[in-house]
This record gives structure tokens, sequence and C-alpha cells, in this order.
């Protein structure tokens, strides 16, 4: 298995530097989809929540009343921010792929917005599988990339030039494939769109100058099916929203 330690420690440094930003970011903090991924969770007993981040999803878990909820995040800083602002959160510095938990420890792992940064994602697929009661279940949020393998390599760019962290988002078939040869039976996956105002998304990456505009051409000179299937939407040449391709799955442990 290749080791990305390096490309680990830097995005998790990168990470541990925007830990406020995070905590105060709408795109992480709201939503009917941070709702959907707690209530799929709701009657679990001891859940892990991997790459936490700011604890959104955290403390989305304990307050529907999970006795235990335990945040996980490569970035210390995150760690700290999540425990810090959520009651009912602990918190321990860790690998998504490498995840410091017994077999068969908790009995509900969520994954939200965070897999596409995963250098490998189908090691922490199986991590979960491992960590997993056999009555448990997996819930990932992340966006996800449209079967257009054109489409799929547009989106691609533009996220990895806004964010040199990004690694790929990848199909819906692609994750239930992970999924079934992990062992996991896809209970049900929802999926949806959510419209991004352009300035708070360059903003939260600190991205201006000459990227900002690189980023905004691509976007503002996109083919018709492209800005018809992210929804770009431009003013006197400016781009101000577009819209993001995300999917939520829950996965039990076949028997």
């Amino acid at each position: 298995m290749t080791d990305h330690t390096d490309r680990k420690r830097e995005t998790a440094a990168s990470f541990g530097a925007a830990a406020d930003a995070y905590l105060e970011s709408d795109v992480h903090g709201e939503g009917r989809d941070l709702e959907t991924l707690a209530d799929w969770c709701a009657d679990a007993t001891t859940a892990l929540d991997v790459a936490t981040g700011a604890g959104h999803t955290a403390g989305a878990l304990a307050d529907r009343g999970v006795p235990e909820v335990v945040g996980l995040d490569a970035s210390p800083e995150m760690v700290r921010t999540a425990t810090d602002a959520f009651d009912g959160v602990a918190g321990v510095v860790g690998d998504a792929e490498r995840l410091p938990v017994a077999d068969d420890g908790v009995d509900a792992v969520t994954c939200r917005i965070a897999a596409h940064h995963f250098p490998d994602p189908e090691a922490f697929v199986a991590e979960a599988a491992r960590v997993l009661t056999a009555d448990g279940r997996l819930v990932v949020e992340d966006n996800v990339a449209p079967p257009d393998p054109d489409l799929g390599a547009f989106l691609n760019r533009v996220e990895r030039l806004r964010d040199p962290s990004h690694v790929e988002s990848y199909t819906v078939e692609q994750w239930r494939e992970w999924l079934r040869d992990a062992g996991f039976t896809v209970e049900r996956t929802a999926r949806f769109k959510k419209t991004l105002d352009f300035d708070a998304w360059a903003a939260a990456q600190s991205l201006d100058g000459e990227t900002r505009e690189r980023v905004e051409t691509i976007l503002r000179e996109a083919d018709a099916d492209a800005r018809d299937l992210f929804e770009i939407e431009t003013r006197d040449g400016d781009v101000e929203s577009f819209a993001n391709l995300k999917a939520i799955f829950e996965a039990t442990l076949s028997e």
C-alpha cells in the first residue's frame, strides 16, 4: 500500500489552520443533509465520526441522544475545536485509513464531506467495516462526480485548483462498489445538489488573485453541459454561484 504520510500531514496542517473558519462555515454547520445523516444514526449507542473537522456531525449525533460520540480527525486543532464547541463529544487525533479503534468497537461510523480528501477512501471503508459491530452502520456523505467522465474531470479540476488537498470526488457507483467489496449492503442512498455562493466558497480556502481568476474563468467558460449540470450562474461576467453534487450512503454489514 502506498504511504501517503506526507500528503496527510500537509492536509492536516492546512485544515488545522482553518479550524475556526470551518466552525463558522454554513456549508458544514447546517443543512438538511446534516439532519439526515444524524437521523440515520439516531439509535446508535457509540458513534465514531471520522474526519470530524470542526465537529458539526459529531455534535449533531450527540444532540440526537447518541450516548457516546467520538470525533476523529488528523488535525489536533480540529479535534480541539470540535470538543470545545460541542457538548457530549470526545475527541481523538487519528488517520481515517488506520482507525485507532478495536475490532467491533462502535455501532455507528459517520463521515461527512471529507472523503474526497482521503488518498485511499477504499481503505477507510475497509476500516469502517472492521471497527463496526455486526449490527452497526456506516453513513457516508460526500461530494460526488457525475457518471460522465468529462464532467467528472471538469469538477475535479475546479476542486483541485481551489483546494490542493482535494484528491478526487468519485461517482455514486464507485462508492457502492467499495462498500460492497468491504462486505456492506447499501440500504439507501440520498442524492442532492447544494448551491454554493462563489465568493463564500472561494473565501473558505482564502482563494484570491490569479488562482481565483483561473477558477472563475473555468466556471464562466464552461460548456453547456457543465453549466446545466452544475447550475453555474453568472452576472455581468462574474460567477455568482454553482451547485455541488452530493450523496449520502447508509450501509450495514452483510450477514
